[in-house]
C-alpha cells in the first residue's frame, strides 16, 4: 500500500489513475482514506478523479462509498459531474445493485462525519435517480 500512497502524488495522472484503482481494494483501511480522497479530487485531471471513483464503487460496499461521499460534499463541479459519470457506470446496469447501495447511503447518512453524512446524502439522491437496465424478476 505504501508504493500505491507513493504514486497518487506522481505528476503523471496515469500513474494517479493507477494509484486510485489500486489503493480502492484498501478503502476500509484509516491510511487509506487521505490519499484515495485526494484522488477522486485530483485537482491535476478529472480522468483520476472518475477512475478512482469508479473502483471505489465498484466495490459495492460502505468503506468505498464512505470515500466517494466525502469526497463529494466538497468536490468542485467539474468533480462533481465526473463522479456521477461513476456512479451512473457502475450503477446504471442493475436495479439490486443500485438498490443496495442507496440503502448503504442511507446508512452513511448517519455517519459521524457531518462531509460523509453530506456527501451521502447527494450520493443517495444521484443513486435514487438512476433507472438500471436490467430489473431482477421479483415474485408477485
Amino acid at each position: 500500500m505504501a508504493a500505491l500512497i507513493g504514486l497518487a502524488g506522481s505528476p503523471d495522472h496515469r500513474d494517479r489513475a493507477d494509484a486510485g484503482r489500486g489503493l480502492a481494494s484498501f478503502a476500509e483501511m484509516p491510511e487509506a482514506r487521505e490519499p484515495l480522497l485526494g484522488l477522486v479530487l485530483d485537482a491535476g485531471d478529472t480522468f483520476v478523479t472518475r477512475m478512482t471513483a469508479q473502483a471505489l464503487l465498484r466495490r459495492q460496499d460502505s468503506a468505498g462509498l464512505a470515500v466517494v461521499a466525502s469526497a463529494l460534499a466538497t468536490a468542485d463541479l467539474d468533480q462533481v459531474d465526473w463522479i456521477h459519470t461513476a456512479v451512473l457506470d457502475v450503477f446504471g446496469v442493475i436495479d439490486r445493485e443500485r438498490d443496495a447501495a442507496v440503502r448503504k447511503c442511507e446508512a452513511l447518512e448517519r455517519d459521524a462525519d457531518e462531509r460523509t453524512r453530506h456527501g451521502a446524502s447527494q450520493l443517495t439522491a444521484v443513486l435514487t435517480e438512476i433507472t438500471p437496465l436490467l430489473h431482477a424478476t421479483r415474485n408477485h
